[in-house]
């Protein structure tokens, strides 16, 4: 049976996981620059983990900063199947309150700065994005935040993605609800493209702080407002993704369909020995499988 290996990205207080073994950190070259940061790897039973500090160790970065490409490229390249992401978000809903938890199941891509695809220059692909989360490891990951967070947990929802780094005005907050948005966040886009690309399964475990700007009678959102709510919620965020990754391992070696988004490199447009050989050395690890076997065998 394969090894399991899940991905988390999130804040660096996430790996600090009760029951984490051989613990190392590693740092990976990518085609697409440096990651955020070195990877942690670690053991959790029979599951190695893999976390990436979104941000950087320190928060050094924008969200449009963030090397998105090189983070997705990095963990499938320490073998991860699997990739949690752990987000803070402003709340479109009353119903959901700060220090609640979030399973959203769409996402709605407001940004326009960044670098958002492993394709282009000299090889075309293009994958089904119609549901944007695994559905199957999101329900892993909604049954492991119900049965041990300890907060009330919401099911699903759509999460827009702003570029940032300022929050909202009260008129997009607004426009965002009209659309019948649930939350709002500024790191699932591009990520969870990319992971669809590397033909990883990927799901968000999202950590309300605040209402955005819409609420008429609470504090507008505020830096000190997010990173208390963030504080106080970290002990659950480990907790959850204990419990998934252990999950994750009694699965075992699935195929689920975003492991197999490229099938039969049907997804790529470009002849094999039209693509160039920079291009090739970008992508052969995402689609070597399907359009070079021989050098794979």
């Amino acid at each position: 049976m394969a090894e399991v290996v899940v991905g988390v990205i999130g804040g660096s207080g996430l790996y600090d996981i009760e029951g984490l073994t051989d613990v190392e950190e590693v740092r990976v070259e990518t085609p697409f620059g440096d990651p955020s940061d070195s990877f942690i790897s670690g053991r959790l039973g029979d599951v190695r983990c893999v976390f990436v500090p979104r941000h950087g160790r320190g928060h050094r970065l924008l969200p449009s900063e963030v090397p998105y490409r090189a983070n997705i490229w990095g963990l499938k390249r320490l073998g991860a199947q699997h990739v949690i992401s752990v987000s803070a978000v402003g709340s479109l809903r009353e119903d959901i309150e700060p220090g609640h938890l979030v399973c959203p199941d769409q996402l709605v891509d407001r940004t326009y700065k960044r670098a958002n695809t492993f394709f282009g220059e000299g090889v075309v692909g293009h994958v089904q994005f119609g549901d944007p989360m695994e559905e199957r490891l999101r329900q892993v990951l909604l049954g492991a935040a119900r049965e041990v967070s300890g907060k009330v947990v919401h099911d699903g929802g759509a999460y827009v993605c702003i570029e940032g780094p300022t929050f909202s005005t009260r008129a997009e907050s607004n426009l965002f609800r009209s659309w019948g948005c649930s939350v709002v966040g500024m790191t699932n886009l591009p990520e969870a493209r990319l992971a669809r690309e590397a033909e990883l399964a990927y799901a968000t475990l999202a950590l309300s702080t605040d209402y955005d700007c819409w609420y008429a009678g609470h504090d507008e959102v505020s830096v000190e407002s997010v990173l208390a709510v963030i504080k106080a919620n970290v002990s659950a965020a480990r907790a959850v993704i204990r419990e998934t990754c252990l999950r994750l391992g009694a699965l075992g070696d699935v195929r689920w369909p975003a492991h197999q988004a490229l099938a039969g490199g049907m997804s790529v447009m470009t002849a094999p020995d039209r693509i160039p050989a920079a291009a090739r050395q970008r992508v052969e690890l995402l689609v070597g499988r399907y359009l070079w076997p021989e050098k794979q065998a």
